[in-house]
């Protein structure tokens, strides 16, 4: 009986253990060969008081959105990151994955909801929900694009 436990035990192991290897595998396949090329490039600026954030988008031929963005917050380490999401409709959904300044050992990452009024883009605000390591937005709570700090203008890139 003690017998037909470890076998048991045995092939559960070798089974996972497959599990993750494909997993592996996959991960590598989904990583790109070459970063493609932008069909066209936007920068943006946004100033509150003393907070200036800028903006890069990137929009690809798939439509996908890639860019980078440096937040500086009065009073608060600088941020410094890539975003990358898609429009839907009107808005723009982005994950932002960022450094701060002050310690760059640690990677966050945050959803983020821009809409599209004519040339110019506004941050909204909404309830965000982390599970398992993940945040996101909450599903069915609207997301405020009215009552709001950061209003974002085009500008002229600039390579840094």
């Amino acid at each position: 009986m003690k017998n037909l436990g470890l076998f048991c035990l045995l092939l559960a192991c070798i089974g996972l253990e497959s599990c993750n290897k494909n997993q592996s595998k996959k991960d590598v396949d989904a990583t790109p060969v070459s970063a493609e090329k932008p069909v066209s490039v936007q920068c943006y600026n946004a100033l509150y008081e003393n907070d200036t954030i800028e903006l890069k988008i990137n929009t690809l031929k798939n439509g996908t959105i890639t860019g980078n963005m440096e937040m500086k917050i009065f009073n608060r380490a600088k941020k410094i990151g890539k975003i990358a999401g898609e429009y839907r409709g009107d808005t723009l959904f982005v994950a932002y994955t960022f450094i701060q300044e002050a310690n760059k050992e640690i990677t966050y990452k945050n959803p983020m909801a821009f809409l599209k009024r004519g040339n110019d883009l506004i941050l909204g605000n909404g309830e965000i929900e982390t599970t398992m390591g993940a945040s996101y937005f909450v599903k069915g709570k609207p997301i405020d694009f009215d009552k709001v700090k950061y209003k974002f203008t085009t500008v002229d890139c600039v390579n840094k």
